[in-house]
Order: C-alpha cells, then structure tokens, then sequence
C-alpha cells in the first residue's frame, strides 16, 4: 500500500491538472504549471504519472463513479423501486457534477479519445449494477417481466441526457428543477415496470 504521503501528493496533482486544464484546455497547460500549482516539482509529476496525458487518465479513473455506485448498490438499495432510483438518480448527478470539470476537459478535446474509452468501464460498470438490480426485482415480482438491460440503459441514458445538457451550457433549457426531472423520470419508470 502507498504510503500517505505519495498518495497526497498524486491527490494535489490531480486536482492540479483538473483545475488549470478546466480552465484552459487539455493543450494550454504544461505539466510544470500543474506541478508548480500542486506545490512539487516537474519531476515529482513525471515520477507520479510520466505524462500529462497519464496523469489526466488516472484522475479520470480516481473521480469517476463506479466505485461508489457500486457501494451504493450493495448497501443503499432497499428493494422499493421508487426509492431505490430516486437514490440512485440523486447519486449518479451528485457524482457527475462533482466531475464536471473532468467532463469538460475529457469531451472537449477530440485528442483524449484513448481517454474516453476507458473512462467507458465506469458506464459499463453502472450498466451492470442498473441491470442486475432490475433482473433482482423481477425475480421478486416486484417489476413486471422486461428486458432488464434495455431498461438500465433507458435509465442510464435519460440521466446521462440531462446532465450533459447543462455541461457546456449556463442557461436552463427549462424553469423545471433536476430534482422535478428525477422525480418525474422516476414515476415515468415506476408505472411502467410495476407489476
């Protein structure tokens, strides 16, 4: 196990690069300014990371969702779908707009390509998780009989939706709130899947 200290200081790092690459793209920042920011030297990134390009990766990796989605699904969920999606829909916005500024960076440079595809394994990992727990509940009859993959990713998908229609954009599209969205997709989804 590392020791503290490097963890510290790969943590400083991350937050770094997430903060000036944010703020001026992937390509307008140079790893001695997200070393200098982080308070080591550019030698101390490169013994980290050994690249700019890695580093980015491995914060994409470090903030994504799957692992606390995962303990959300094992420990949260209670067996009532309404309760159980609007918790897992707070959460997945909750965690999506705490990485913002990752999603930023990620989906606005078309060279970070590599990036985005194994930033995949997250969504993938979400996908599984939605479908297990909907394969769950209809072995309790408490969901009527259904393509439970196609619905985790109709979940998924509407979530995913409303979150990126705000990323690049300031403006509502509507005077509704996201949590009158959650709420509404929800009930959308418990009338049609209860038994």
């Amino acid at each position: 196990m590392e020791n503290k200290m490097v963890l510290d200081t790969r943590t400083k790092l991350m937050n770094a690069a997430i903060d000036l690459m944010a703020a001026k793209g992937y390509k307008g920042v140079s790893t001695k300014e997200i070393a200098a920011t982080a308070g080591v030297s550019e030698m101390t990134l490169f013994r980290n990371f050994g690249s700019k390009q890695n580093l980015l990766e491995k914060a994409v990796d470090h903030y994504h969702y799957s692992i606390e989605m995962t303990h959300i699904f094992n420990e949260n969920v209670i067996g009532d779908l309404r309760s159980d999606l609007l918790m897992i829909s707070q959460m997945y916005h909750e965690l999506m707009e705490r990485n913002r500024k990752l999603f930023l960076i990620v989906l606005s440079d078309h060279e970070l390509v590599e990036i985005r595809e194994k930033a995949q394994k997250h969504p993938r990992k979400l996908l599984e998780l939605l479908t297990n727990y909907f394969k769950d509940m209809e072995s309790k009859n408490k969901l009527v009989s259904t393509d439970a993959e196609m619905q985790a990713i109709t979940f998924m998908w509407m979530n995913y939706g409303a979150f990126l229609s705000q990323l690049f954009v300031k403006s509502e599209l509507t005077a509704k709130s996201k949590q009158d969205f959650m709420r509404s997709s929800v009930d959308l989804f418990v009338r049609a899947l209860s038994p």
